[in-house]
């Protein structure tokens, strides 16, 4: 049960079944772009392809989240967990537009059921553990252990592909074959360390959970209606999922232009990536500081705008070590920039209703993601790979501003009387006065 782990306990596993989620991505991001390339996709396809994935995140998000509270963060992580085993099994065959759509669409529905419940989990058994906990130090360890999952995965992915073709098996598709074991292992660890109490179980239970979603889903969206220091913050991420198609998905392009050889491009992406969340577990081991000496709305505030220069040296410089190094400094900041956001937007929502408040944050991003795909990489057909970067560089540069209502109510003394008051969590999500 939940109440019986310590604060030591709940972080230990979260941790622990955060670095086995990110594992298989971190398999898989030196080749998913490239390997699309080598089965006949152009690059706008590319981008079409992912807006399935953006679709169905902003039809699912929210009836997700909202299912996750009801019914409990396990079963909904572990149905996310087997779709994203099927969806990986489909992507090492796929060799079709048709195909690699199912696979984003299957990508989709997965983001949406894991978009915010284990993270809500950890959140709500630290605070049932201790509730003077500071879960804001585990969030941060979180991001030091994304980088190093990530980055192993890629390290891993881009050894298997400098070893070359494994019989009939290409370079570029074996990283996927491991990516399918790794997710694998991810599954049975949720089974065993996950523990949360619920009341009751079974097909009653179920059938309640389903009633009550959307009444969860309602009091997030009346919360975020109410606060506008919560609907800055979503808001920021239609700018970051936009902008971080720069980073995901035209990075490993632009290295392949300048290197000339695309395979060559693929098996440095594995170290390179490697690296890189090396970078972005050191930019995340920076959260207390940046607390300290910031604050995390005026930290959050200049992240973004670092980002976006990063990101402009990525597009413009001439040599792949000057476009690797940007790349480095842009991951760097990207690991800093999020436990800084996660922290925020906790501290404006208590209660049952958290998962959904993060299924809305998420929600924003997705859509934005496909919508970035569909127009950097359009831009980048038309005009240059470097052209798309600076743009998708400004979009996340420009949200900086939203930060400034988090930072206003966190100098307020008393409770932003914009705001209402906070009422008992079994009727409204609390609103903090912050």
């Amino acid at each position: 049960m939940v109440s019986a782990l310590t604060v030591r306990q709940v972080r230990a596993r979260y941790l622990t079944l955060y670095g086995l989620r990110w594992l298989p991505t971190g398999l898989m991001i030196p080749v998913m772009i490239l390997l699309m390339q080598e089965r006949g996709l152009s690059l706008p396809q590319i981008g079409l392809v992912g807006t399935a994935q953006g679709l169905l995140v902003l039809a699912l998000e929210l009836p997700t989240g909202g299912f996750a509270d009801a019914l409990g963060r396990r079963p909904v992580l572990l149905a996310a967990g087997a779709i994203n085993l099927i969806s990986l099994a489909l992507f090492a065959v796929a060799d079709s537009f048709a195909l690699f759509f199912l696979v984003w669409a299957l990508q989709g529905i997965y983001r949406a059921l894991d978009s915010g419940p284990l993270e809500s989990w950890y959140v709500d058994a630290t605070l049932a553990a201790d509730p003077d906990a500071e879960y804001e130090r585990g969030l941060g360890y979180a991001g030091t252990v994304i980088g190093g999952a990530i980055g192993a995965g890629a390290l891993i992915s881009g050894g298997l592909i400098a070893l070359g073709p494994i019989g009939p098996v290409s370079a570029l598709t074996a990283p996927v074959l491991v990516a399918i074991l790794a997710q694998a292992a991810a599954l049975v660890a949720l089974l065993v360390l996950l523990v949360e109490q619920r009341p009751a179980s079974g097909a009653a239970t179920l059938r309640a959970s389903v009633a009550q979603a959307p009444r969860m889903i309602g009091q997030a969206v009346g919360l975020l209606r109410r606060s506008r220091v919560l609907l800055a913050l979503v808001a920021v991420e239609l700018f970051w999922g936009f902008g971080m198609v720069t980073f995901e998905s035209l990075l490993p392009v632009r290295l392949a232009e300048v290197i000339g050889n695309p395979e060559r491009a693929a098996a440095l992406l594995g170290p390179a990536n490697s690296a890189a969340w090396i970078a972005s577990a050191a930019g995340a081991a920076l959260t207390p500081l940046l607390l300290r000496w910031l604050g995390a709305a005026p930290g959050a505030a200049l992240l973004r705008i670092l980002q976006g220069v990063t990101v402009v040296g990525m597009g413009l410089f001439a040599g792949p070590v000057g476009v690797l190094v940007a790349y480095l400094a842009c991951y760097t900041v990207h690991g800093a920039s999020n436990p800084l956001h996660n922290g925020l937007l906790h501290r404006q929502v208590d209660g049952p209703y958290r998962t959904s408040v993060l299924s809305l944050n998420s929600m924003m991003a997705q859509p934005a993601g496909a919508l970035g795909g569909v127009v950097l990489t359009a831009l980048a057909a038309a005009t240059s790979v470097g052209t798309a970067m600076v743009v998708g560089a400004v979009v996340l540069a420009v949200a900086a501003p939203l930060y400034l209502p988090a930072w206003l109510a966190g100098r307020q003394p008393a409770a932003d009387p914009a705001e209402p008051p906070a009422v008992p969590e079994s009727t409204e999500p609390q609103v903090a006065g912050r």
